[in-house]
């Protein structure tokens, strides 16, 4: 069964980066689409950039639309965990799967150097999801408060998981999320 998947999104790689590390890293992608550089990738939607390396910002910015199958998540996957460990902070990149029936399944993928810094994305994420949702509707300081629960159970999280996954880069958290959808 194939679908449509748009990816968004823009990593931030360490200083010193090449494009060569970075190919390397998206081989499973490329692999899958059939192409053997980034510049070759080329989205179904015209006004897309596809995927681009900024060796002077030392970005990844990826805007992409294609036609994928069941294969395509793992190894999107693959490639992000490979890029995690050239990354200079954690980022966010949106993943939308389009199916024929007209639902759209739209997910968080997070990007980062160390399971600790995609933690931290994370928990970056859901405050400014909280303090924008709640805000049109209650005062500052009931928002701080659900805010701080919010906080608290992300620090227990943390605590909670096996030191092994502390110091080890972390796979992409892939989950259905409603936050930034980008529309082209």
């Amino acid at each position: 069964m194939r679908m449509e998947v748009h990816v968004h999104g823009t990593a931030f790689l360490c200083k010193g980066v090449h494009l060569s590390q970075v190919e390397d890293a998206l081989r499973p992608w490329l692999d899958y689409l059939e192409v053997d550089a980034i510049t070759k990738v080329q989205s179904m939607e015209r006004d897309e950039q596809g995927i681009q390396f900024d060796p002077k910002e030392q970005a990844l910015d990826m805007c992409w639309t294609g036609e994928v199958g069941r294969s395509f998540h793992q190894r999107l996957e693959e490639a992000f965990n490979a890029l995690g460990p050239l990354t200079d902070y954690a980022s966010e990149v949106t993943v939308t799967y389009y199916q024929d029936s007209g639902k759209e399944e739209f997910q968080q993928v997070f990007i980062g150097p160390s399971a600790e810094a995609i933690h931290e994305i994370r928990r970056q994420c859901v405050e400014e999801d909280l303090v924008g949702l709640l805000s049109a509707h209650f005062e500052k300081v009931r928002v701080d408060r659900v805010v701080g629960i919010v906080n608290q159970m992300f620090d227990e999280d943390w605590k909670s998981r096996p030191a092994t996954d502390k110091q080890s880069a972390a796979a992409p958290a892939l989950s259905p999320h409603p936050r930034n959808r980008h529309l082209h």
